[in-house]
């Protein structure tokens, strides 16, 4: 019992955390649950990936994610531009992948493409009770 009320209530934050996730995405853009699993051997944290689809000339408002999250992002298809902090923009070509410290400030995700889609993979560990995986910047 206990179990299953622990598994309904990380269900649960999980279905609000994918909702945050996709607050930093402009109109167009689509944010699609892929995976959510409780790390058993690390109390307390989860894994968490969405799929982040940009149309062609699709982006981001600038966002944080959540201050326990680590992120390791593998561009599927397309290209896909990034700025993580006060690094240099680059941008990332199928295959490739770029990772976000915790409390990392991501002013720039975008598709590099304006007549190509382009799809990304987003891998979060992060605090099982976070509720906003990403937020934007006011």
């Amino acid at each position: 019992m206990k179990l299953q009320r622990i598994l309904r209530a990380l269900v649960a934050a999980t279905s609000i955390a994918f909702t945050g996730a996709a607050a930093a995405h402009t109109v167009g853009d689509t944010v699609k649950p892929n995976f959510s699993r409780a790390i058993p051997n690390i109390p307390g944290k989860s894994l968490i990936a969405v799929e982040v689809l940009y149309p062609p000339g699709g982006a981001s408002h600038p966002h944080t994610h959540a201050k326990s999250s680590f992120i390791y992002a593998y561009v599927v298809s397309g290209s896909v531009a990034s700025k993580v902090n006060d690094e240099p923009e680059r941008v990332y070509k199928a295959g490739e992948s770029f990772f976000e410290e915790p409390g990392a400030r991501h002013p720039v995700s975008r598709n590099a493409s304006k007549t190509k889609p382009a799809k990304l993979l987003a891998v979060f560990v992060v605090d099982s009770d976070d509720k906003e995986l990403t937020i934007n910047d006011k």
